[in-house]
C-alpha cells in the first residue's frame, strides 16, 4: 500500500491539510473526510501543480470545508437516540448506542437501510387502527422535500429513510398521516380531523419534523 503525505495550505483563513491519491482517472476530485483532510483524486501529473489547483478552486474548496466542519458537529442519531461513532475498517454494525463504521458516510447510508424492516413493522401495527384499508406495499427511499407519500395509484406507502434518525413517536405520524391518505387525498379539514383521531398530537409532530 502506498504511503500518501500529507501537506498544509492556507486557504482565506483556513489551514487545510491535503493528501493528494494519485489514480487513473482524467478528471481531479476534492473531498474532506471525517478526519478533517482533504483528499484529492487525479492523475498522477497533476500533482506537481497541485496547490496551484487548490487556488484556482478555492471558493469551492473553502464550501466543502465550511460544509465538513458543521457535518462533524451534527450528531448521528437512531430512532432519536445519538450514537457515538467509533471509526473502524470493518463493515458497519450497531450495538445499542455505538455504531462502527469507515465514516459518517457510511454509518449514515447503513442505518438507511435499516429503514426499511422498520416502517414496515410499524405499519403492520398502526393500520390495525383503520378500518377497510385497500392493500398496499411500503416501500423507503431518499426524499429530499417530503416525510413520505401516499399513492393510491401503484398502492404504495414510500417513506423517507432519513426518518429512521427520528424519534419513534414522530415516525408513528408520519405513518399515521400517509395512511390518513387512502381515507382523503386531500389535506382538508376531513383529513385532518382522520389524522387527529389516530394521532391527538399530531400538532406537536409536524412542528417538530419541520423546525
Amino acid at each position: 500500500m502506498r504511503y500518501l503525505v500529507e501537506n498544509k495550505i492556507i486557504l482565506d483563513s483556513a489551514e487545510i491539510t491535503y493528501i493528494f491519491v494519485p489514480k487513473r482517472i482524467k478528471n481531479i476530485y476534492f473531498r474532506f473526510k471525517d478526519d478533517g483532510k482533504l483528499y484529492i483524486s487525479g492523475p498522477s501529473r497533476t500533482q506537481k501543480n497541485i496547490e496551484k489547483l487548490l487556488l484556482q478552486n478555492k471558493e469551492s474548496i473553502l464550501k466543502l470545508y465550511q460544509k465538513n466542519a458543521l457535518k462533524k458537529d451534527k450528531p448521528i442519531t437512531y430512532l432519536g437516540r445519538e450514537l457515538s461513532l467509533i471509526i473502524t475498517n470493518t463493515k458497519p454494525a450497531l450495538f445499542e448506542d455505538v455504531i462502527y463504521a469507515e465514516s459518517s458516510e457510511e454509518a449514515l447510508s447503513y442505518l438507511y437501510k435499516q429503514s426499511l424492516p422498520y416502517f414496515e413493522k410499524r405499519v403492520e401495527v398502526l393500520k390495525q387502527e383503520f378500518d377497510n384499508l385497500p392493500n398496499f406495499r411500503v416501500r423507503a427511499r431518499l426524499m429530499k422535500t417530503k416525510w413520505g407519500v401516499c399513492n393510491t395509484k401503484s398502492m404504495t406507502v414510500t417513506l423517507n429513510t432519513t426518518l429512521i434518525t427520528k424519534r419513534e413517536e414522530l415516525i408513528d405520524y408520519v405513518i399515521i398521516h400517509e395512511l390518513s391518505h387512502f381515507k382523503h387525498m386531500n389535506h382538508s379539514a376531513a383529513f385532518w380531523s382522520e389524522v387527529e383521531k389516530h394521532y391527538p398530537d399530531y400538532k406537536r409532530a409536524r412542528k417538530e419534523l419541520n423546525a
